[in-house]
């Protein structure tokens, strides 16, 4: 993880801290972690060997997502690992290249790995800080959204669930074709939409939040953050579905499951005024409603509740 270093990063790795730049005289700041046996595993039942690479790649993308979901732009990060004494160089050479490469390709110019920390424990934990910026700008929130705003999906939705189904499956990986490899694939190395971040805040978005956990779990986040209803569009959450055909036909299942409720995509949930044209990479699907008398906030369907389910961490 050594090499150049962004414009924030003053002094990077090999002192007893990093010094960054807060031009903007503000910081943002996130961190997420990553642990054996329970955000991934190094051996999957299809036959799947998570990389090192992988494991980078994913520590960048979620913790990207998080200052991106502000209508922000990363800056730094530092890294802390935690290996059981077997685990091999390669692989954790592995991880720096994956992280480094995540934060290259998925077009986080102004972000490098500023510093971190290495230790000893039973399995293998990756927790990585993330800073960024908001240029002067004011940080888009879950709780700005207002009735009759649009709700719009930046990214792609169910493709991570469809990959962690096909991960758990009997489905050996290297008899997977390309469209169902491409869902494995996002689920080990996301690509949350980076640029549709600063363009929704640009656009005049009301509320955002990163989708993690799922379009009803994350959408009730928002719709409670605002004290409002989110009301889905059926006919676009079909489209969204049918991309996932290929996964879910060799599966057996259905894929609005995994539309509804998987996460791990980290795409972007938006609300904009109605008149607002979304920024390129938004599309509409549903909007905001007002509360009724006695009503809590909500996720609906077509006006019908929908069952907020979605990735819970503490029940799985």
């Amino acid at each position: 993880m050594a090499g150049s270093y962004s414009e924030a990063t003053l002094l990077g790795p090999g002192d007893d801290a990093a010094v960054v730049a807060a031009p903007d005289g503000r910081t943002l700041i996130s961190i997420d972690t990553q642990v054996q046996d329970q955000d991934f595993r190094l051996e999957w039942p299809n036959g799947y060997r998570t990389t090192g690479f992988d494991v980078g790649w994913k520590a960048a993308a979620q913790n990207l997502s998080d200052i991106n979901a502000m209508g922000a732009t990363a800056t730094s990060l530092v890294v802390s690992l935690t290996l059981p004494p077997e685990t091999p160089v390669s692989w954790v050479e592995d991880l720096a290249d994956g992280l480094t490469a995540g934060i290259k390709d998925l077009g986080a110019t102004r972000c490098s790995v500023a510093g971190g920390d290495l230790g000893r424990g039973r399995e293998i934990s990756v927790t990585v800080a993330v800073l960024g910026t908001l240029d002067g700008g004011p940080a888009v929130l879950r709780s700005g959204a207002q009735p009759g705003d649009v709700l719009a999906l930046a990214g792609t939705a169910g493709h991570a669930a469809a990959g962690l189904a096909l991960l758990e499956s009997a489905e050996n990986v290297d008899a997977l074709g390309e469209r169902e490899r491409a869902f494995l694939d996002l689920q080990c190395r996301p690509r949350p939409p980076l640029e549709a971040g600063p363009a929704a805040r640009t656009a005049g978005a009301t509320a955002m939040l990163d989708v993690s956990d799922g379009l009803l779990r994350d959408g009730l986040r928002l719709a409670t953050a605002s004290s409002a209803a989110i009301d889905l569009d059926p006919a676009q959450l079909h489209v969204l579905g049918e991309v996932l055909r290929p996964a879910s036909e060799l599966l057996g299942t259905e894929p609005a499951a995994w539309v509804l409720n998987g996460g791990e995509d980290h795409g972007l949930l938006a609300t904009f005024p109605a008149d607002v044209q979304l920024p390129p990479g938004f599309t509409a699907i549903g909007s905001v409603q007002a509360l009724g008398s006695n009503e809590s906030p909500s996720v609906k369907i077509a006006g019908r509740p929908a069952d907020a389910g979605g990735w819970d961490h503490f029940a799985h």
